[in-house]
């Protein structure tokens, strides 16, 4: 009887020394930090956050706030592989196709000024353009506001099978 009794102490400690060295690979249900496993089968905040909207198409008018790129960045390649002109039409848009061509009036001012998209941004909510230096100073835009609220019109859409949307503006309009 007591050689039963060791044996059944024996593989309790056996089994209670497996579950030990087990128990931290297993997925935690309540608390804990998830697992590597876990974490795979999650969608990513990074990939949420770094993810970019599909491409207008439409042609429409948008309404949103403009800024324009810091100095820092002339002369560094843009989305579409050029460089960055602080002094030429170079705008950035997050759905925009690269290629479009818009007109950009400053609500306040009247101003406007026709660009190319060349690149991608702005990523600062609410803002739905970045332009060069030189077109935000035609429209109005100065270090000092920084930011204005404009109306992007398109003027002509790059569609992917390569033929050209017209926008509701056409190049010789006014706005």
């Amino acid at each position: 009887m007591l050689r039963i009794l060791d044996s059944n102490a024996l593989a309790t400690i056996l089994l209670l020394s497996i579950v030990a060295v087990a128990a931290p690979a297993c997925n935690p249900h309540y608390g804990g930090k998830p697992s590597a496993a876990s974490q795979d089968e999650r969608p990513s905040r990074i990939a949420k956050a770094t993810a970019r909207p599909p491409p207008d198409l439409s042609g429409r008018t948008r309404i949103g706030d403009a800024s324009f790129y810091a100095k820092k960045f002339a002369g560094k390649e843009m989305a579409d592989g050029g460089k960055m002109d602080p002094h030429g039409d170079n705008a950035a848009s997050k759905t925009l196709p690269l290629g479009t061509r818009a007109r950009v009036t400053n609500i306040d001012t009247g101003k406007s000024a026709v660009v190319t998209i060349q690149d991608r941004g702005p990523y600062v909510k609410g803002r739905i353009v970045d332009l060069s230096p030189s077109t935000a100073e035609k429209i109005g835009i100065t270090q000092d506001n920084g930011v204005a609220k404009v109306k992007v019109t398109p003027i002509s859409v790059p569609l992917p099978n390569s033929s050209i949307k017209s926008g509701i503006e056409t190049p010789d309009s006014k706005p």
